[in-house]
């Protein structure tokens, strides 16, 4: 099946998983029958009067947030991951502060990060940083690792450098694994959003969902962020999916 084929077969797939998900919150909803959960419908119909409104401005604050930890994460946390995959004496350095702080939830910390950095943008972004952090770096610090030694020594062997074998060998070695720890990242850094924004903020999609759910129990505006939320995740991996396919095509060559 060729790589057109097999992304219209997947786009046909993801639209009949997607009917089926909202059939089957239609038939919970009927099952259920309370305020709690509202139809499918109803949450869509808010969720398109909401979203050019204030829905939309909690969107595009929670959107900054996220893309900004993701991008600062793997700017910090890539080169760091292609150094220790190249270098086996950093790496046995490294390995035990990895592996110290890596199981550590990065979350317990919110309250610490606040008394340092206090409220804004800044500790939000900070938090889910230091979460994506370890999941970049260790990716990338694998695949750096697992490089064919042969494929170094041919490259050396016609004169390369330290700096060819990182524009031909390392980067492009390790490029896939890189998007690959972004579109791992996403899902986590959009749950780590979450509760980021339910301390010290008034604007993101974690506050505003929190805030029509617990305060003013108006649950089609709850389920419309949570919508908005989820939609946010998926853009951001569909993006990263695309520029995958667009940037390392060679992984999907027949």
């Amino acid at each position: 099946m060729s790589d057109a084929a097999s992304r219209r077969f997947n786009a046909r797939s993801l639209a009949w998983s997607a009917l089926a998900l909202l059939g089957g919150w239609a038939a919970l909803a009927i099952l259920v029958h309370r305020p709690i959960l509202p139809s499918p419908w109803t949450v869509l119909a808010v969720l398109w009067r909401e979203l050019p409104g204030e829905l939309g401005r909690h969107f595009l604050v929670s959107f900054y947030r996220v893309v900004a930890s993701i991008a600062l994460a793997t700017v910090l946390a890539a080169p760091l991951g292609l150094i220790l995959g190249q270098s086996s004496r950093l790496d046995r350095l490294a390995a035990p502060f990895i592996y110290l702080l890596y199981p550590i939830p990065k979350v317990v910390l919110v309250p610490i990060v606040l008394l340092f950095l206090g409220v804004g943008e800044l500790p939000k972004i900070v938090i889910i940083t230091m979460i994506l952090f370890f999941q970049i770096l260790v990716l990338v610090r694998d695949a750096a690792a697992g490089i064919r030694p042969e494929l170094l020594l041919s490259v050396r062997s016609l004169g390369a450098g330290r700096r060819a074998l990182w524009r031909f060998v390392y980067l492009p070695a390790t490029f896939p694994a890189i998007l690959t720890a972004v579109r791992q990242s996403i899902g986590t850094a959009v749950a780590v959003l979450y509760i980021a924004e339910l301390f010290a903020t008034r604007y993101g999609l974690g506050y505003y969902i929190y805030v029509q759910g617990n305060t003013l129990f108006d649950y089609p505006r709850m389920y419309a962020g949570i919508v908005a939320m989820s939609l946010l995740g998926l853009g951001l991996y569909f993006s990263v999916d695309a520029a995958e396919r667009h940037v390392c095509r060679w992984r999907s060559a027949d």
